[in-house]
């Protein structure tokens, strides 16, 4: 019998199991011992249900996982140490990195960090532009979840609708910043730029388009029959594990804890915002399993369209940054800021031994932390079912390895 510790050694051959079936049709009253093989299997570094360079080494017995270990290290870049040899502000670029998918919500955290740190008080129009930008970016990375995971279980076509909805996102960003994916707009003080003339409008315009094809994308994959039977009652995290594991974002909020920093800890502007938290419910199956944490994402963007609207009434005037010194020096002191990514809670620990460069950073990824859970969550299960539980985890390995 191979124990867990073996799972990293993929060298060794099948261990032999001795099922012992009672009372089988034919068997009268003998006990019947039936021999299976149990195999090692590599799912990954290159498999596209990885969603990038992660290596899951499954036990299994036929169709079956008996047990699933995460090997991580692949895409390990230093970003911790890197952030301990730059000036606060440059290493914004590299904040993009870590979730790139939600490249403003990190610059935004980043920032956050350095501002409660340096005491800087921010400009209520920069407050708001940063909210603005953070709850499209919310969108564009759902959206990438939500076309992925069709994918992962074998439906193109919402690749093709999440993809030419996004696109729309990402043209208001180049506007917005010049930039598509790694944008670096939300810095230290405030934002980079203002915004252009007549963004406003094609804000508005874009959320008044996209709300109602969220329906459409529900209608085309969320209560598709053969989705809902690979998703619904399969993965099911309980309360108690989501906490134990500390869970965070859609995975905390699937299993029905409606944890949510913008609501519970707010920051920047959205205590003057009204919005809900959506939590899953077991529409489909049991609460806590892969469609109820894919559904709440698709329920998130409702809510970021709803925060958008609110943003471009409220608008104020003013400045979009604060006064800072090109040498900016950050007193002396320590802190950790968290912040609701798309993803979970993204931590940003700083210390600083008053000078331009920070003496220690350390990040606490979202992707990392809900990463932890897998190996619960995919014992005992189908091998088909190992896509549809990674891919509803939705973690980006950028913030995984760091």
């Amino acid at each position: 019998m191979t124990t867990a510790s073996d799972l990293t050694n993929d060298t060794k051959g099948p261990a032999t199991r001795v099922v012992n079936y009672a009372l089988m049709p034919g068997a009268a009253d003998e006990d019947v011992d039936v021999q299976s093989e149990e195999m090692l299997v590599n799912m990954g570094p290159q498999h596209p249900s990885t969603h990038g360079v992660l290596r899951i080494v499954l036990r299994t017995d036929g169709e079956l996982v008996l047990e699933a270990v995460p090997h991580l290290g692949y895409l390990h870049r230093c970003k911790e140490k890197i952030a301990e040899n730059l000036p606060y502000y440059q290493y914004i670029g590299y904040t993009d990195r870590l979730d790139y998918l939600a490249a403003m919500n990190n610059n935004h955290a980043w920032a956050m960090a350095v501002e409660k740190l340096a005491d800087i008080e921010v400009p209520q129009r920069a407050e708001y532009i940063r909210v603005m930008a953070v709850e499209l970016n919310r969108i564009a990375s759902h959206l990438v979840s939500f076309a992925s995971y069709g994918l992962d279980l074998g439906a193109f076509t919402p690749f093709l609708y999440a993809f030419r909805d996004r696109e729309y996102i990402l043209d208001l960003f180049e506007q917005l910043c010049g930039a598509r994916l790694t944008l670096s707009y939300i810095n230290v003080g405030g934002v980079t730029w203002d915004l252009p003339p007549g963004f406003m409008e094609k804000l508005i315009e874009f959320v008044d388009y996209f709300e109602p094809k969220i329906d459409e994308m529900n209608d085309l994959l969320s209560f598709n029959h053969i989705f809902i039977k690979r998703t619904a009652n399969i993965g099911i995290l309980k309360k108690d594990m989501a906490v134990s594991y500390a869970c965070s974002g859609p995975m905390i909020r699937g299993s029905g804890i409606p944890l949510d920093l913008r609501r519970d800890r707010p920051y920047s502007v959205y205590s003057d915002l009204e919005f809900d938290i959506p939590v899953g419910q077991g529409a489909k199956g049991t609460v806590g399993d892969c469609w109820d944490r894919y559904w709440v994402k698709m329920e998130e963007m409702k809510q970021s369209c709803r925060i958008l609207r609110q943003c471009a009434k409220k608008m104020p005037d003013g400045a979009f940054r604060a006064k800072l010194p090109r040498a900016m020096k950050v007193p002396a002191g320590e802190v950790y800021c968290e912040y609701e990514n798309p993803r979970g809670h993204l931590g940003f620990y700083i210390e600083s031994q008053a000078g331009p460069v920070p003496y220690r950073v350390k990040i606490k990824g979202p992707s990392f932390v809900n990463l932890a859970v897998a190996g619960e969550l995919c014992r005992n299960v189908m091998l088909a079912d190992i896509a549809a539980i990674i891919a509803s985890i939705d973690i980006v390995m950028g913030e995984v390895d760091r």
